[in-house]
């Protein structure tokens, strides 16, 4: 029986659970399929092997980050055929997230809204488990490591947060995410703005060039960014990416726009909107970055990818690599090959 067939029949028993109750259950269920050698059945997309930020990924398309958020799931998520995982986002402390329930399905928009908080059990424990997982030890892979503040953490103070996860991550990542778009986070949003990103660009950098000088390896570092800002921000944030040479930009995290789903059940929950309604604003980020930032450096591209033909006009907007995750929700472990083999057929 194939994991398409599989995921057909499982997904209304998962869609008749609670969002969040669903997360739970399949990935602890997946991780006892890969311990089990289980996940060996899933057929994995061929071949096609991408070098961005001078990193070798086997084929183009990644896990977003949100959906193992301490890294307990990267073994069973690996075996499902992805180029890359990325995992967190990850706090310096432990954190509950904001109260549940946090996480709603809208299958008529083929969306997510979630509000999670950075739910996390903090970066030590973070570190514990990339450490424990097979993935690691072995290099099987491209591992990203996304971080964050702590919501108690002023926004003011945000970059010492960020400088103690990277300091602690640095050493077991491939390439390290600096999250300052989740609309989760009260005044996160903030850290896009001109004055605050180029402080805090100009301390992230200062610190990668010491770890990397110490560990004797660098580690690439990129920003993932909303979709919810304008031509002239995305000009401020290319221009900063490029003066503190950082290596890469993820466009783009989740929505707070309704306008596609304000008439359905959920429709007006607070928190990110990911899925198809995100899809055409991640790409005007990603084409508009692209124009600012030409070949300097790589651009990944996340949003509302629910098809092969999606993730291969994510390309064509400008992205070097895609990553999905809501997506995954709604179409299951095939989704990965369906978008690696459009991506390899159009290179």
């Amino acid at each position: 029986m194939s994991d398409k067939l599989l995921y057909a029949l499982a997904r209304p028993v998962l869609f008749s659970m609670d969002a969040e109750e669903a997360h739970h259950f399949t990935l602890p269920a997946l991780k006892r399929a890969a311990a089990m050698g289980l996940t060996r059945l899933i057929t994995k997309p061929a071949a096609d092997p991408r070098t961005v930020m001078g990193i070798h990924f086997p084929n183009p398309v990644g896990l977003a980050a949100g959906l193992d958020k301490d890294g307990a799931y990267i073994d069973g998520l690996a075996a499902l055929g992805f180029g890359s995982i990325e995992i967190g986002t990850v706090t310096p402390r432990a954190q509950p997230g904001n109260p549940r329930p946090r996480m709603f399905r809208l299958p008529a928009a083929h969306a997510i809204i979630n509000r999670m908080g950075f739910n996390n059990g903090g970066v030590d424990a973070f570190v514990s488990n990339v450490q424990a997982s097979r993935f690691y030890q072995e290099k099987q892979g491209v591992l990203g490591l996304n971080i964050g503040k702590n919501a108690a953490t002023p926004i003011e103070n945000a970059a010492e947060d960020y400088l103690h996860c990277l300091a602690k991550v640095y050493p077991y990542a491939s390439y390290v995410t600096v999250n300052i778009s989740s609309p989760n986070t009260k005044n996160l949003r903030q850290l896009q703005g001109a004055s605050e990103l180029d402080s805090l660009l100009s301390q992230l950098k200062d610190a990668q060039q010491r770890l990397a000088d110490q560990h004797k390896r660098y580690v690439p570092i990129t920003l993932k960014i909303a979709p919810d800002i304008d031509d002239e921000q995305v000009k401020n944030i290319a221009d900063a990416l490029l003066r503190h040479k950082i290596d890469g930009v993820i466009a783009t995290n989740t929505t707070i726009t309704r306008d596609a789903v304000k008439d359905l059940k959920y429709g007006t929950e607070a928190g990110g909107l990911s899925g198809e309604p995100v899809f055409e604003l991640s790409n005007k980020v990603v084409q508009a970055l692209k124009a600012e930032l030409g070949d300097a450096l790589p651009i990944i591209g996340v949003g509302g990818i629910l098809s092969g033909a999606d993730a291969a006009a994510k390309m064509a907007a400008g992205a070097s690599l895609v990553q999905l995750y809501s997506g995954l929700i709604y179409r299951g472990p095939a989704l990965v090959r369906e978008c690696a083999a459009a991506l390899r057929k159009n290179r």
